[in-house]
This record gives structure tokens, C-alpha cells and sequence, in this order.
């Protein structure tokens, strides 16, 4: 297969993580016979300063033209602590889900059996934790009418759904929960808000077209507390775009680090991959981010395109990263490896995974080649 990705790195440790993932696909390439051209552009903080724009029209027909984009991390804090700016990185964020129609973002959430102790949770409340969120994109609160009055005393902002907009991320949840284990669970609020009715009642009637699949509700306050008291109890959640904000960064806590977490967002015709965590100035250039997201959203890139043999190779190459602690600090503070070291592995593992014999600890543990 031959797949033209546009690269949108952006601020922060965007770039760091981006070029283990772009390594990842590499190898996946040389391993399975696939050729995968990668073409950059600037997004967010970085676009600004060189252009005024957060998503500069290159960048965005880039995007267009490509058949998917990786995507790294925006934000900046010269923007995150001046409430006065009236252009933010964000805001080229927003722009790029609406303009390419990406209406669905995926998330999916696992307890890693290696890495339980890492998590604030205890392990029997996590253990066999595996889910996937289905979060609306391009719609509600986020998207709608924003007021603010004169003296700027009084603000409001709308939150609006259509069915149509409803029913395009329910089919896709419930075939994904046709596949997994059948159950689907839509979070709202529906005892308030009348946004929330129309999506239950949507949800129920598509339900009905899937009588395989269980659906259950949950209003969003109670399923917060249920993401923490038990999360293995979900399948896939369906939810709105603020509440799956909310819910699916709650969710990074079971995993014992935000820098494991990966998403894509995908609409009819594009599709998006990054990691969910933020750009992480404090760790930029220091070679301590964790580049496992945005790996793993490689991985997700290749499922997308049906190269599940390819994405299962990933997997299990991050599952070995991890049995063997070949691991950034976030994951263990006595830990050596660099980000680039984490990255090397995981290709290295990918393209050599037949012929390994061993692994020697020692190599492991001076960051050299961990294949014999």
C-alpha cells in the first residue's frame, strides 16, 4: 500500500513523539512492503509565529490532499496565560476537525497489565480494563454560538445537536461494539438538558438496528464516578463532544500515564491520529516525553486503512517496551531511556521481531541495540 501522510508535528514535544511514530511507520513499511511519504507542515503555536495563522491555508490544503494526517500536540504558554489573545493554537485545532469533517474521535482505554502499579487506582478496580470512547467532534458546545455583553459581565454558549449529526457516530459506535464485546453505553444528560434527550432518543432508535449489541445509559456525572470505581465494566462509550472531553481525559489516570493514550478522529472522507496528551512545554528538548500515544495512534492509522496485521506488529512491539521497562520517566522514574531510545525499540523490534533470541538486559540498559 502506498498512503501519503501529512505531518502535522506542532509545539511543544509534538515533534519529539512524531518522529518515533513516523519511525514506527517506517519500519512497519520495510517490514510488510508498504511505502508511506510523509510531508510537514505547521500548526498551532508554531504557525502563528511564522504566519499569524494557527492553521495556515498550506497546511490545511496539505491535509486535504494527503490520505491522513499524524498529528503531534499544540498549545504554548505565552498563548495558555494571556486571556487577552485573540488567536490561539487551538483555535487552528478546532478549524482542521471542522474543515476536513471529522465528526467521530476514538479513544481507546487499557489497563496495562506491566504498568497496574502505575495507576492512582488500585488494581482491583482497574484490572481487565479495556474500553473505547466514541466522542462527537465537530458539534455542541464547543462548536456553537458564543455571546458575550458589553461590559462583559454576561456570557453564554450554545450547545446545539441535529439527529443527522447523532446518527453518524451511533452507527460507528455500534459496529464497534459489535465487534468487541456488544456493549454500548451512552453517556448524557438527559435529566437536564434537552440536547441530551435528542441524543437518547436517536441512540435508542438506531439501537434497534444492532439488537446484538446491549445499550445502557448513563448521565455524565454518574459515569465519571463509574470510569473510576469500576471501568472494566465498559465496552464502548458514546457521548457528546464536551462531556467526551472531559470523560476520556479522566480515563488517562487507569492507563498510570496521559502518555500512553492515542486517538483518531475520522469523518467520511479524512482521518486524523494523535496523541491526547498536550504539548508538554516544560518537557520540550529534554528527551523525557513519552512518544507511546503517538505510536500507537500510528498503529490506529494503520488499522483504519485495514493493515491490521501491521497494527497488531506495533502493539505488540509497545507491549514489549513496556514488559521489558524500556519505558520514559513518566512510566518510571529510575528510567534512563529517552524518548528516541523508546522509539528505536519499538522499530527495532518491529523489523527484527522474527529473528530475536534473546535480550540482553545489559544492552537494555546502556540504550543499545536490544536484538542478538
Amino acid at each position: 500500500m502506498n498512503l501519503d501522510i501529512a505531518v502535522l508535528s506542532g509545539d511543544g514535544i509534538g515533534p519529539e513523539v512524531t518522529k518515533q511514530a513516523i519511525k514506527t511507520l517506517k519500519a512497519v513499511g520495510e517490514v510488510y512492503n508498504h511505502s508511506f511519504t510523509f510531508k510537514e507542515a505547521p500548526v498551532g503555536a508554531i504557525a502563528i509565529d511564522q504566519t499569524g495563522d494557527p492553521l495556515p491555508e498550506k497546511t490545511l490544503q496539505l491535509c486535504l490532499e494527503t490520505d491522513a494526517v499524524l498529528f503531534g500536540a499544540i498549545g504554548d504558554p505565552k498563548y495558555d496565560n494571556d486571556p487577552s489573545a485573540k488567536v490561539r493554537p487551538e483555535q487552528g485545532l478546532l478549524k482542521l476537525r471542522k474543515s476536513l469533517g471529522l465528526f467521530t474521535n476514538i479513544r481507546p482505554i487499557k489497563a496495562f497489565p506491566t504498568l497496574i502499579d502505575k495507576s492512582p487506582l488500585k488494581e482491583d478496580r482497574i484490572a481487565g480494563t479495556d474500553l473505547t470512547i466514541y466522542r462527537e467532534l465537530t458539534g455542541g458546545i464547543y462548536f456553537g454560538e458564543k455571546k458575550l455583553n458589553e461590559e462583559g459581565s454576561v456570557a453564554s454558549d450554545l450547545c446545539e445537536y441535529s439527529d443527522y449529526e447523532i446518527e453518524r457516530i451511533a452507527h460507528l459506535a455500534f459496529k464497534a461494539a459489535r465487534s468487541r464485546r456488544k456493549k454500548l453505553t451512552l453517556v448524557d444528560k438527559a435529566n437536564v438538558l434537552e440536547t441530551s434527550r435528542l441524543w437518547r432518543r436517536v441512540v435508542t432508535n438506531i439501537g434497534k438496528s444492532y439488537p446484538d449489541v446491549e445499550l445502557d445509559f448513563l448521565f455524565v456525572d454518574n459515569a465519571a464516578m463509574q470510569m473510576i470505581l469500576n471501568p472494566s465494566q465498559f465496552d464502548v462509550i458514546l457521548t457528546e463532544n464536551m462531556f467526551g472531553d472531559i470523560i476520556s481525559d479522566e480515563g488517562s489516570v487507569i492507563g498510570g500515564s496521559i502518555g500512553l493514550l492515542a486517538s483518531a478522529s475520522v469523518g467520511d472522507e479524512n482521518a486524523m491520529f494523535e496523541p491526547i496528551h498536550g504539548s508538554f512545554p516544560q518537557g520540550k528538548g529534554k528527551g523525557i516525553a513519552n512518544p507511546i500515544a503517538s505510536i500507537l495512534s500510528a498503529a490506529m492509522l494503520l488499522e483504519h486503512f485495514k493493515l491490521f496485521e501491521e497494527a497488531k506488529a506495533v502493539n505488540k512491539a509497545v507491549e514489549k517496551a513496556l514488559e521489558m521497562k524500556v519505558v520514559t520517566p513518566d512510566l518510571d522514574p529510575e528510567s534512563k531511556k529517552s524518548t528516541t531510545d523508546v522509539g528505536n525499540f519499538i522499530a527495532d523490534y518491529i523489523a527484527n521481531a522474527e529473528e530475536i533470541i534473546n535480550y540482553n538486559q545489559e544492552n537494555i540498559d546502556y540504550g543499545q541495540s536490544t536484538i542478538i
